[in-house]
């Protein structure tokens, strides 16, 4: 069972604490009455990253954060809580890459793995209202799509989920808010397995030889260190409820405070012509 405080004033602290003695969150997230949280200004987009080991549930509290907020089935132009993968900026592999990855001996969980340029610029462009485009990427031809791209509109919430968001601190500096979700080694490779298998044409033991060699070790060295810049530890990922309706309720503050009182679209937002464009 979970015990839920919420903040009852401007400045309150929001702590989630699990009955088993794991404290979810215990960071203070101040509002301003100008409308700013933590002195962020009225119309930058509240930047929200979501780390967490992979298969830990990282995509699914982030559809469930929007699916709370009835954004989901919302037009893309019109929505104003956005959700954005650190998949689509995996870098393009050389020919010897590629040939590395069909047969499972590459790292895709290693920070040189991405674009740790191209996500900072992007994530600059949004802060900056700037709309970006973003491809897809096919995790059967581990390569990007790139004539499927979803536009990414100025927003009021966006969130950045991957595995590595909070690796480098020039990128981990722009979040305004930091969630990791926190799910035990076992269940992630319960879930990485049926997967991999189904939605990404692998075999067991591609899975299984990709796991124990890259994937455990890379989450062990880079990953895991980075929780410790979490605002908010979420134990359980998307079974935790408490702690998901903690960080919507934050959201709708956060909203609130900036002369919004849920989160719904508007015609009469301005959309900028400006667009952010990947170099490749």
């Amino acid at each position: 069972m979970l015990h839920l405080q919420l903040p009852l004033t401007s400045a309150g602290i929001i702590r989630v604490i699990d009955m088993s003695m794991n404290i979810v969150t215990s960071r203070k997230m101040s509002f301003g009455i100008n409308g700013k949280l933590n002195g962020i200004e009225n119309k930058t987009p509240f930047l929200i990253g979501v780390s967490g080991g992979t298969a830990s549930g990282k995509s699914t509290v982030c559809k469930r954060i929007m699916e709370k907020l009835g954004q989901v089935d919302m037009d893309h132009m019109q929505r104003q809580v956005v959700c954005i993968s650190q998949d689509s900026f995996y870098r393009d592999l050389s020919s010897a890459e590629k040939l590395k990855a069909e047969k499972g001996q590459y790292n895709f969980d290693h920070p040189d793995a991405f674009d740790n340029d191209l996500i900072l610029q992007t994530l600059q462009d949004i802060l900056a209202g700037v709309k970006c485009e973003i491809p897809a990427y096919d995790y059967k031809t581990n390569s990007l799509v790139k004539d499927q791209i979803t536009t990414i509109y100025p927003a009021d919430v966006v969130l950045f989920e991957g595995i590595l968001v909070f690796y480098f601190p020039k990128i981990r500096d722009l979040f305004h808010m930091k969630l990791f979700v926190d799910t035990d080694s076992d269940t992630r490779l319960a879930r990485r397995v049926p997967r991999d298998i189904k939605e990404r044409g692998r075999d067991l033991d591609y899975v299984l030889n990709q796991y124990m060699n890259f994937v455990k070790p890379a989450f062990e060295e880079f990953c895991l260190p980075t929780k410790k810049f979490a605002d908010v530890i979420i134990p359980r990922g998307a079974d935790n409820t408490v702690a998901i309706d903690l960080i919507v309720q934050h959201i709708r503050d956060f909203l609130s405070n900036r002369g919004r009182d849920t989160v719904q679209p508007e015609n009469s937002i301005n959309r900028t012509d400006k667009l952010s464009k990947r170099p490749h």
